[in-house]
């Protein structure tokens, strides 16, 4: 059992927030609202019932469900206390359930003033009116996705309130109940304001995004799709290896790369995969980036973005345990004070690719972050993309220390398919390049795999840090 760090209470800010910030807007914001405060409750009761069984009563189940054949709808009560200041916002956040595909459409939201009805009591004879105003609806939503509803306009400071959904489509969406524990529904609260900007500090563009993909660039068109993409999106670009092809030369650097992803190089906090080792000392690579690709012959190094630690690693080079790589990642690590982790290299120690197996040499390094509380981990080296759901380093299935892993290795480089689908292997594309862009939250975070024009493959969702 490695050292872990502490970490505060868990808490989360507006999910989905598709604007982005410098890492200098960031640090001039989080001074701007210091007197803002996040505050997170859980339900007190929360229960759905069913029109053909109108006399049963499913208050201990741990799901919720809107659905019209047969019909079922759902309720929830939270009691909000200890807030001071203005309410400023308010998000009802919600994880389908991991048993369930997903469905089309994830229910219409509404205030109820009903405020007393009874968890183990409520069937479909007696339940509550769905009477108050409308707080919005769903679309799609699929498994172990994290999904939120605008619940402002009914919370509005300490107090009870009741939110129930319904839903006009066939195609049922579940919910996990607070049953569940850590998956349990959320009410987040954001008390307090924000000060107007003075005239010399650029407005606040919402919380930091970290965008990118690996295997990027060759003669073909895909890294062009992938670089657009980057043109419409602000924030930190990172980047999973094997950057350029095919042997990570500077003219291929100059020629490929630079007219592409190069333009965003600025922003760029690189790794580096095999093709770019295929120099010898990954010359072209390191005299490429300079200083922001870490020190020459090492390629790895980490920064913060808001509330983020992101570490940068290099899969290239020895990962043991003891070695130089691995004793500075759990010394990084130990030193950070920012409450989530990312982390992102080359070579995915879990992947479904037919073309490149797992790399289990990398497996120390994410022990060392899974020992240290990290969130997420990032990979390419497999031309595709696929998320995992959180696991621990032995592959296992892991919901609450487990950290959730991608294969990110979209980013223009021809196709590769998928073999044996493995364990916990949760979403995958093979004919779309596309990046993945994460929105960073206080503590929380967003994810979306952002797809080339023209293309519709899409695979987004929430979690929480851990």
């Amino acid at each position: 059992m490695g050292i872990r760090r502490g970490r505060v209470a868990v808490t989360a800010g507006t999910a989905f927030v598709l604007t982005a910030a410098t890492v200098a807007t960031v640090l001039t914001v989080s001074a701007q609202t210091a007197a803002a405060a996040t505050s997170t409750f859980t339900p007190v009761a929360d229960t759905y019932v069913q029109a053909d069984t109108a006399s049963t009563n499913y208050g201990t189940s741990t799901q919720i469900t809107v659905d019209s054949s047969p019909q079922r709808q759902m309720f929830l009560r939270f009691t909000v206390s200890g807030v001071s200041g203005t309410v400023t916002g308010a998000k009802l956040r919600l994880r389908h359930i991991s048993g369930n595909d997903g469905s089309a459409n994830g229910g219409a939201f509404r205030a109820m003033s009903n405020t007393s009805w009874s968890e183990t009591g409520t069937t479909w004879n007696n339940k509550p009116a769905l009477d108050g105003v409308s707080l919005g609806s769903l679309g799609s939503v699929v498994a172990n996705g994290w999904y939120e509803v605008d619940v402002t306009s009914l919370v509005t400071g300490n107090g009870t309130f009741s939110i129930g959904a319904s839903s006009t489509s066939s195609d049922g969406a579940y919910y996990d109940t607070r049953e569940t524990g850590a998956d349990s529904p959320q009410l987040v609260v954001t008390t307090g304001t924000t000060p107007s900007p003075s005239p010399s500090t650029p407005p606040p563009s919402g919380d930091p995004v970290l965008v990118g993909a690996g295997d990027i660039a060759d003669s073909g068109s895909g890294d062009t799709a992938t670089a657009a993409l980057l043109d419409g999106i602000s924030g930190t670009v990172f980047t999973t290896g094997d950057n350029v092809y095919t042997n990570g030369t500077a003219s291929e650097f100059n020629s490929y790369y630079n007219p592409t992803w190069g333009r965003h190089k600025a922003r760029t906090r690189p790794a580096p995969g095999n093709h770019d080792y295929n120099t010898s000392g990954a010359t072209g690579y390191y005299n490429y980036f300079g200083t922001v690709a870490g020190p020459s012959g090492r390629g790895y190094y980490s920064y913060d973005l808001g509330n983020w630690h992101v570490v940068s690693l290099n899969s290239n080079i020895s990962m043991s345990a003891g070695s130089a790589q691995e004793t500075w990642l759990r010394s990084d690590l130990a030193a950070s004070t920012k409450p989530c982790t990312i982390a992102y290299w080359h070579h995915p120690l879990f992947t479904s690719g037919a073309n490149h197996a797992p790399s289990t040499s990398t497996r120390p390094l994410y022990q060392a972050l899974y020992d240290y509380d990290a969130d997420v981990v990032v990979w390419g080296h497999n031309h595709q993309y696929e998320r995992f759901a959180p696991m621990n380093p032995s592959g296992a299935a892991d919901s609450s220390r487990g950290i959730r892993s991608f294969v990110a290795g979209m980013g223009g480089a021809g196709f590769y398919g998928f073999g044996t689908i493995q364990p916990n292997s949760q979403a995958r594309n093979s004919d779309t390049w596309g990046v993945l862009k994460f929105t960073l939250h206080a503590n929380s975070y967003d994810w979306q795999f952002v797809p080339q024009s023209g293309k519709t493959y899409n695979d987004s969702g929430t979690a929480s840090c851990h």
